[in-house]
């Protein structure tokens, strides 16, 4: 029965992760949701200010103490160590519910393109980074990352064991194809209000520049060869040859 449970649990908490990542498409993009990112304002610019940055700043404390080895550690005295990474992702899940649920729109349009076509790029360029976002986790495993595998494996009895490290399709030209496709999907707009540049674009850009620091640090301690990769493919933008640079001494 603890299994069953503990698997209904990780398949919620999933169901949840995939509801609030299609509402943060039309959030941010402005589609088919009440009040979006670039709504109209309907409080004073300062208070919207503060509310704002106060709920980037609780889910980029979430995010990130959350995933950090320590904390899974500690956590998991508490929590099932098979549901750690559900709890992990339902946490966060809550977390972004909250933004958009909280969020206050501040107007002022610092661009807005009119052309038919630029728009169309802009809508692509939009379009292709959340395209990204999700075949890159398919890439690595889409489900040991939001924590199915781990449940799953735990209702058959079956030990967890880690994935091997690989660098499958765009993680051989960029280490981290899913944080670039995030950047696609937070600045390709054709209307680009205040909240939306100022607050968001620029906020979780910074946030997501130091979140890699921690998380390549853990790789390194996680995994040897992490070091000699991180050596020979770029971050975020790939080289224009295509081709990764070989360190000057290499373990392969």
């Amino acid at each position: 029965m603890q299994r069953f449970l503990i698997l209904l649990y990780g398949v919620v908490s999933y169901a949840i992760f995939f509801a609030t990542f299609c509402y943060a498409a039309g959030f941010v993009g402005n589609l088919f949701v009440p009040r979006s990112m670039d709504s109209a304002a309907i409080v004073p610019l300062g208070q919207a200010l503060l509310v704002n940055l106060g709920l980037l700043a609780a889910f980029a404390v979430q995010h990130s103490v959350m995933a950090r080895p320590a904390f899974k550690r500690w956590w998991t005295q508490f929590v099932p160590e098979a549901a750690e990474r559900s709890t992990y992702v339902l946490f966060s899940s809550l977390a972004l519910i909250a933004l958009f649920w909280f969020w206050q729109p501040m107007g002022g349009v610092v661009w807005d393109i009119d052309e038919p076509f630029a728009r169309g790029v802009m809508h692509g360029l939009f379009a292709f980074g959340w395209l990204l976002v999700l075949v890159s986790t398919f890439l690595i495993n889409h489900f040991d990352l939001f924590g199915l595998r781990q449940v799953w494996l735990n209702f058959r009895g079956i030990p967890y064991k880690p994935l091997k490290f690989g660098t499958p399709g765009p993680y051989r030209l960029v280490r981290h194809p899913l944080y670039l496709g995030w950047l696609f999907a937070f600045w390709a707009t054709p209307t680009m209000t205040v909240a939306h540049l100022m607050v968001f674009a620029l906020m979780t850009t910074a946030y997501i520049f130091v979140a890699i620091q921690f998380e390549e640090r853990d790789l390194v301690d996680a995994l040897p060869e992490y070091e000699d990769y991180r050596k020979r493919v770029p971050m975020i933008l790939p080289r224009l040859s295509g081709k990764s640079r070989r360190p000057a001494t290499s373990h392969t």
